[in-house]
């Protein structure tokens, strides 16, 4: 029996909790260094005297950086390890947030903030992947789930930092504060192991042994998994071909790298569009930046139930009905947001909109790595989220020229609302359903 079956058939371990909870972190990191820059940006406009249309190019610019860091970060993990991109791009985007703080201009925060998108871009699939290929089959999708629900943890930070440090020491503390988790590396490095399922590919048979061996806890002491083992000793039938992008839209993978790339890119359009302008809008509704910080904690705190909620649901009822109802809950929340006219009607209907979109996207990086072979994981997934990632630097500059001409806040969220009934038809259509399924059986 193979590593990647004996895998499957592993009870929930120590070392899964462990995992999560260490994976977790630096997604919460992830998103602790993509919320500050947009409690950020209501400050810049005032204290630069930025334009609408600049404030979303901001926005969009660590959008362009994510894209080629999911493509890139991905397809080098398919060949060097997950382990090392995580650890690499943590590090980036963590010291490049730092820089952000450093910026003397408009100008230079956009070449601070790609780099961040790079760094950022680069991990987020890494980290999936890692975490769903060390996961058995049947408590894949609460684990991924929960790996996701970190992103609320890291945003709640995030507003939570800009409540209480921006308005008394200023915008530029906020951002040295988020290069604190480049010192992160140090524990990661240590205690996480490389995924035995890319070991096993690549024919690194004893390193996968070890690192099944702790993770099953017949062998447990963590330091074996760390061990550089003689390279020399390979199996050669394990020595595989990686994926090219070509082979994605091969007849065998093209359903479902059509459906993840459509998938990824309505999700990530509807939420950087609406998330990264949301504490701009609400300052634009008449509300003082300290209100609409405060607004947007409270909505952010909603985001952790749907993230439980979809963790709950996601191993009972499958990936499809799971998805198609959180995110046509998403359109419904953003549509009567975009119409509410009262400090009630947006937080009830702002907390639905981020109890549902943030449950999709924990649904999403559950299915995205269970639709490709270990071998083409990294790199399916990378582009994946990097083609998702045009939709994000399309989003927040389309926002800031349809307000920037005029346009309302209504009529915003209701373009954001027929974007996501299309990604439920795109669901249902093409979605495939993958719970309970060994990733082994993907081919």
């Amino acid at each position: 029996m193979s590593i990647s079956q004996r895998i499957e058939n592993l009870p929930v371990k120590r070392f899964h909790y462990i995992l999560l909870l260490s994976a977790g972190l630096g997604w919460m990191f992830d998103s602790m260094d993509t919320g500050i820059v947009s409690f950020v940006l209501p400050v810049l406009m005032k204290t630069w005297g930025l334009t609408p249309e600049q404030v979303g190019n901001i926005g969009s610019i660590g959008l362009v950086g994510m894209a080629l860091g999911a493509i890139i970060g991905g397809s080098i993990a398919d060949r060097v390890g997950r382990k090392k991109v995580f650890a690499i791009t943590l590090v980036m985007y963590s010291l490049a947030t730092g820089l952000c703080g450093l910026a003397w201009s408009y100008e230079s925060l956009l070449v601070f903030r790609f780099l961040v998108g790079f760094g950022l871009g680069g991990q987020l699939p890494v980290a999936v992947t890692l975490v769903s290929e060390f996961t058995p089959a049947k408590h894949r999708g609460k684990f991924l789930v929960l790996l996701e629900s970190f992103w609320a943890i890291g945003w709640l930070l995030a507003a939570v930092i800009s409540y209480l440090i921006i308005p008394a020491f200023g915008w530029h503390i906020a951002f040295f504060i988020g290069a604190i988790p480049a010192l992160y590396v140090f524990y990661l490095w240590k205690y996480i192991p490389e995924s035995p399922r890319f070991l096993e590919e690549s024919g690194r048979l004893q390193e996968a042994e070890a690192v099944y061996r702790m993770v099953a806890g017949e062998d447990a002491h963590p330091l074996d998994a760390n061990l550089s083992m003689d390279a020399s000793v390979v199996h050669p039938k394990q020595r595989v071909n990686r994926v090219t992008l070509g082979e994605l839209f091969s007849k065998k993978f093209v359903r479902r790298t059509v459906f993840l790339w459509l998938l990824w890119f309505g999700i990530v359009y509807s939420y950087y569009g609406i998330f990264t302008w949301l504490p701009s809008i609400l300052a634009i509704k008449g509300f003082s930046l300290t209100k609409s910080f405060s607004y947007v904690i409270v909505m952010t705190l909603a985001q952790i139930p749907g993230y439980f909620t979809a963790a709950f649901f996601v191993d009972r009822i499958g990936r499809k009905p799971t998805l198609a109802t959180f995110v046509l809950g998403t359109a419904a929340s953003a549509f009567f947001f975009g119409q509410a006219d009262s400090v009630t009607m947006i937080l009830v209907f702002g907390s639905l909109m981020s109890f549902f979109n943030l449950g999709a996207w924990g649904i999403l990086y559950t299915y995205t790595p269970e639709l490709y072979p270990t071998r083409a994981r990294g790199t399916g997934a990378g582009w994946a989220a990097g083609f998702g990632r045009i939709g994000g630097i399309l989003a927040p500059a389309v926002v800031g020229r349809m307000l920037g001409a005029s346009i309302s806040t209504e009529t915003v969220f209701l373009m954001f609302a027929g974007v996501l009934v299309l990604v439920v038809i795109n669901v249902l259509i093409l979605g495939e359903e993958t719970k309970g399924r060994p990733m082994d059986e993907v081919s």
